[in-house]
């Protein structure tokens, strides 16, 4: 890993998965010091990106999100497990 934190990949693994320079790579917190890398974006980031726009355009925040997230969880529970 060099000072600004850019990693080297060894020519053989750019060459077997046709890696150029510029390539975006996702990288995947697998917990315990291990991660997984893999080459461009993954299609989780590319939905993400969607319902951001979606959001943002229905004028939608991250709180009304987990608002009604929240109300849904009671609305549940009452209905599942403490029924009147």
């Amino acid at each position: 890993m060099r000072s600004k934190g850019s990693l080297t990949l060894p020519i053989e693994l750019r060459r077997k998965y046709g890696l150029d320079n510029g390539e975006l790579f996702t990288l995947i917190d697998l917990g315990e010091g291990s991660f997984l890398l893999t080459p461009g974006a993954t299609r989780v980031d590319a939905l993400g990106d969607r319902v951001a726009e979606a959001m943002s355009q229905a004028g939608v925040t991250l709180d009304d999100l987990l608002q009604t997230l929240e109300e849904e969880r009671e609305r549940y529970y009452h209905e599942q497990y403490a029924p009147d």
